[in-house]
């Protein structure tokens, strides 16, 4: 299962205990609000895209949306997300507890600006039903991010 994937990759710096699981589902960031009892805002959502042939990564705050024209400034490309069927076969992780952690190789992942204005996060830890609470600096460090990117709209800095 992709949590104890993810359990393990945390449990290198002794992080695995901080993962939370929830008797409901936190799939969206609507029910990981719930979830957790905050803003939606604060749900860091990992979203899936095909970059040429690589897979990418997006970490975004909970109410920011993909923005196609800063996409395609950033990485060349229209954003085209990854197919729900190949999603855990190209990332590690299934739709709905997609996160930064534990990836397979190769997958690059980038934090989008809309994080920065939170001090903690919650991204999901690889299932439907998990999350940990980061600020954005253990964020940046344990997704091992490539850098920090501005492909987002919809929220307010």
């Amino acid at each position: 299962m992709a949590i104890e994937k993810v359990k393990d990759y945390f449990a290198r710096w002794g992080m695995q205990d901080k993962i939370m699981e929830f008797e409901v589902s936190s799939a969206t960031v609507e029910l990981a609000a719930q979830a957790l009892h905050c803003e939606g805002a604060r749900i860091a959502k990992t979203l899936s895209f095909l970059v040429g042939e690589e897979s990418v990564l997006v970490v975004a705050a909970g109410d920011a949306r993909v923005d196609n024209h800063k996409f395609k400034e950033t990485f060349g490309v229209k954003a085209k997300m990854i197919p729900g069927d190949q999603v855990e076969e190209r990332i590690g992780h299934a739709v709905g507890g997609v996160c930064p952690f534990g990836v397979n190789d190769g997958v690059k992942v980038f934090l989008d600006e809309s994080l920065r204005r939170f001090d903690t996060v919650y991204p999901a830890c690889g299932s439907s039903n998990s999350a940990i609470q980061l600020t954005v600096a253990e964020l940046e460090k344990y997704a091992a991010a490539q850098s920090w990117v501005d492909v987002c709209k919809d929220w307010d800095p």
